[in-house]
């Protein structure tokens, strides 16, 4: 049974999350690696906006954001992020999902974008991935593989310019990005600047 309602957070809500991940993180609660969002959830309001409780939500490891946004109710998220989940959240009657392995739900969203096409379904899939990921192989062939075949899939990039504590621009050696600024619907990408590192809250934890 798919959950029929979406959540109407506000900024203030989402920061007032991450922050309450930080202190149970800092107070050794949670003992698995955490990774958070921050500056960028006026944007990610407004994509979650187009997105109706029928389409599927696919992220990366960074995925408490969306999954606020989706619905999932917060004491349900955070006590799987304290069970040490927070790379991995799914919730499937939620229709979200989320992995730690780099490119990991990109072929599962081509998957569920074929089989929308095939069943005629008007549900949709919008993927989140970050500015390195969207350089790696397999994001080419999905991203090419669901254009070309007119698959309701959105793939939503979000650059804050690093792959762990590498800069991406100079990993690759260009100014640019290759989805940086392309004109089409099916794609969004958009910067920001977070005050996290990639891992963590910042602070070193010692167990």
């Amino acid at each position: 049974m798919i959950n029929k309602k979406m959540t109407n957070l506000k900024k203030e809500d989402l920061i007032k999350f991450e922050e309450e991940i930080i202190e149970c993180f800092n107070d050794k609660k949670i003992k698995a690696p955490i990774h958070l969002y921050s500056n960028n959830e006026e944007r990610m309001i407004e994509i979650f906006k187009k997105i109706k409780p029928n389409d599927w939500v696919l992220c990366s490891w960074r995925s408490h954001y969306q999954c606020l946004l989706k619905g999932v109710p917060k004491e349900l998220i955070k006590k799987r992020i304290l069970e040490g989940r927070s790379i991995s959240l799914c919730f499937k009657d939620y229709k979200i999902i989320s992995s730690a392995i780099v490119g990991g739900v990109l072929p599962i969203a081509v998957g569920l974008g074929l089989a929308n096409k095939i069943n005629r379904s008007k549900d949709r899939v919008f993927v989140f991935l970050g500015d390195m990921t969207s350089e790696t192989g397999i994001a080419h062939e999905s991203i090419k593989y669901a254009l070309n075949h007119r698959l309701g899939i959105y793939w939503i990039i979000e650059d804050n310019n690093k792959s762990v504590c590498t800069d991406t621009r100079k990993a690759w050696g260009t100014k640019k990005l290759t989805f940086e600024k392309i004109k089409n619907d099916n794609i969004i990408f958009y910067k920001y600047q977070s005050k996290y590192p990639h891992a963590g809250s910042g602070t070193r934890i010692q167990f």
